[in-house]
């Protein structure tokens, strides 16, 4: 197997481990809108989801510096802003990480609390749980909904991979940016209808490319043939 077709099957099977991971970081109960008495009774599947979150970090920037010694001889500038977006990501996953103890020990406060004013635990679980908000549905997502841009524009420029698979990605992760801002904004929830409407696309799009870059590996005759002439 040759250096290009092993990064291929690589970047594949990041992507594959990062789904996975993905799922397996979904908290519930931190989601949840009653999420001061459901965090501490499931402390354990929140633990869970912080192990999986965590795992998600080497896996974004994995993913960005596998793939750089191939993107960076199409477009450098850009392929180092794709590598920069995955960090920036990691950075704000980090962030998101570090709030879920935090969670837990307020939702442990609240159900212990007698004669204290519910109304501080409300205060700062809404502060709390804005932050997580800000930083895993909206600087997790639009970091790497940006680089992603930066990725599948190489790739479609390069014809690394089928055209049409370098569209359905810069179409997936631009639903997925707008449903990012509709969250903020509370227009939609995360556990809903809309949102995964708006999710699917790039999800099904992530496991065709995946399955792609396995199989067939991306496409470098187009760059060697310049080089050459």
């Amino acid at each position: 197997m040759n250096l290009n077709k092993k990064i291929s099957r690589i970047a594949g099977i990041l992507i594959i481990l990062g789904m996975i991971s993905g799922i397996l970081s979904i908290v519930s109960s931190v989601e949840s809108e009653n999420f001061l008495n459901e965090v501490y009774p499931n402390k354990n599947q929140v633990l869970t989801g912080a192990i999986f979150q965590f795992l998600l970090v080497p896996i974004y920037i994995g993913f960005s510096l596998v793939l750089y010694p191939v993107l960076k001889k199409y477009n450098k500038t850009l392929s180092i802003g794709f590598v920069g977006s995955r960090i920036m990501a990691g950075v704000f996953q980090l962030l998101g990480i570090i709030s879920l103890p935090i969670f837990i020990v307020l939702s442990q406060k609240f159900l212990a609390q007698t004669n204290e004013d519910p109304i501080f635990y409300d205060t700062i679980g809404e502060m709390l749980k804005l932050f997580r908000d800000l930083t895993n549905h909206l600087g997790v997502i639009l970091a790497t909904g940006l680089g992603n841009l930066l990725l599948y524009y190489i790739l479609f420029k390069g014809k690394l991979i089928p055209v049409w698979l370098s569209m359905w990605g810069l179409i997936g992760n631009t639903l997925i940016m707008i449903a990012s801002f509709l969250l903020l904004f509370k227009l939609i929830e995360v556990i809903s209808t809309e949102y995964g409407i708006m999710t699917l696309p790039l999800v099904f799009q992530e496991i065709v490319l995946a399955i792609w870059l396995i199989v067939k590996g991306m496409n470098f005759s187009l760059k060697t043939k310049k080089n050459s002439e």
